[in-house]
Formats: structure tokens, C-alpha cells, sequence
């Protein structure tokens, strides 16, 4: 396909997965506002909810940071689209993380160290026994670009940047999902599970997206 073709293409590619994200957000506001009058206690600052919204926030806005970084190191308009996206789109709801823990009157610091949440039973679980590989606490959380590999995007540019920013969005997404499913098998209440659905649904589109753009980039 000839590169301006490909270049339509793929900005077409990036309405519809926004337009997939915005579905998503509406459909959330629509099922929480249902689901308002239903029992929806406030969560402790040990529960999941709590220990979600805090670790959610850091791997949001690490997101936003390789972000920036890749839109000042490429001229390609869809890495540069989707950059823009992934960043106005991950700020917007760390800042909805936020202002959650501040209404359940828990602070942003938590009690107890990262991704303890995760290593509970959930509801799926059939036994309290944690098999071998699942998260610790204060293990990184899935996902999560290194310092070095940030460097290296920092000292990059042109399709060299952009191949290393699709390969750490793509696993910081699939990171983002991993921690939205396990919320959602803990978790009570409705508003942080609409909020975990949405991140699965515009995350999981936005992955198929950037593996094709990937795979565009191939050497």
C-alpha cells in the first residue's frame, strides 16, 4: 500500500478506536448511573478499589510520560495522533483516580506497598494459595517501563522512537488490562468496576491498533 494510503488508513483506524474509547466511557456513565441506587459501599483504604485507584494513577501517568516523549521524536502524524490520545485520555482519568480517593476520604498514599491488592483472592480464586508467578507486593506493576528503557526512548527518534514506544504501549496496555480484570474480580463497588471495563475495552482496541502500526515499522 502506497504511504500516503497507509497514512489514511491508519488515522482511520485511530478515529474508530477513539470513537471505541468514547462508546466505552458513555456505556460506563450510562451502567453506573443505573446501578447509583444499589448498595455501593465506600472502600476502605485497604481495598481493592483503594489500592486499584493508587496504582492505576502511577501506571496512568507513566503513560502519559512515554507520550510526550514520542511526540517530540517522530513527525509520523498517527504515532504523533495516538500519542495525543493515549496522553489527554490517561490524564483524564488518573485525575478521575484522584478525586475517588479523595470523595472516600482515604489518602493517595496507601497504607500498605503497591499491587498488595492483587495478591488477595478473588472471587474467581478457588482456594487462597497464590500459584507461582503471580504478583508481590511492591513488585513492579505489569507493564511498567524501566528507567532504561525510558532513556532509550528519550535518545531515540524517527522510526527507531516510534518502534520503541508502540513495544512499551503496547505492553504498559496489556499491563493496564491485567491490573482492570483483577479489579474487577475483587472489587464492589460499581463505579470502579465501570471505570475497569472501559479500560479493558478502549485498551484492548488501542493494543490491535499499535500492533499493526508495529508491524508496519518491521525492519
Amino acid at each position: 500500500m502506497p504511504p500516503e494510503r497507509r497514512s489514511s488508513a491508519r488515522r482511520a483506524a485511530l478515529v474508530v478506536t477513539a470513537a471505541i474509547a468514547a462508546v466505552a466511557i458513555g456505556l460506563v456513565g450510562f451502567s453506573v448511573g443505573r446501578l447509583s441506587t444499589i448498595d455501593n459501599p465506600t472502600p476502605t483504604s485497604t481495598s481493592a478499589e483503594a489500592g486499584f485507584a493508587r496504582d492505576m494513577q502511577v501506571h496512568h501517568l507513566q503513560g502519559v510520560e512515554l507520550a510526550m516523549i514520542i511526540r517530540d521524536r517522530t513527525e509520523a502524524a498517527d504515532v504523533r495522533l495516538l500519542g495525543y490520545d493515549i496522553a489527554t485520555t490517561q490524564a483524564q482519568q488518573a485525575g478521575q483516580l484522584y478525586g475517588w480517593l479523595t470523595e472516600w476520604d482515604l489518602s493517595q498514599a496507601g497504607p500498605e506497598p503497591s499491587m498488595t491488592w492483587m495478591t488477595r483472592p478473588g472471587r474467581s480464586d478457588t482456594s487462597h494459595a497464590h500459584p507461582e508467578g503471580t504478583h508481590t507486593p511492591g513488585a513492579p506493576m505489569p507493564g511498567l517501563a524501566t528507567d532504561e528503557e525510558i532513556a532509550d526512548l528519550t535518545a531515540s527518534t524517527g522510526v527507531d522512537a516510534e518502534r520503541r514506544f508502540l513495544t512499551l504501549m503496547i505492553a504498559h496496555h496489556l499491563g493496564a488490562v491485567e491490573m482492570a480484570e483483577s479489579v474487577q474480580d475483587r472489587a464492589n463497588n460499581t463505579s470502579v468496576l465501570g471505570f475497569a471495563n472501559s479500560v479493558i475495552i478502549s485498551q484492548e482496541a488501542e493494543i490491535t491498533l499499535m500492533e499493526s502500526m508495529l508491524a508496519d515499522r518491521e525492519p
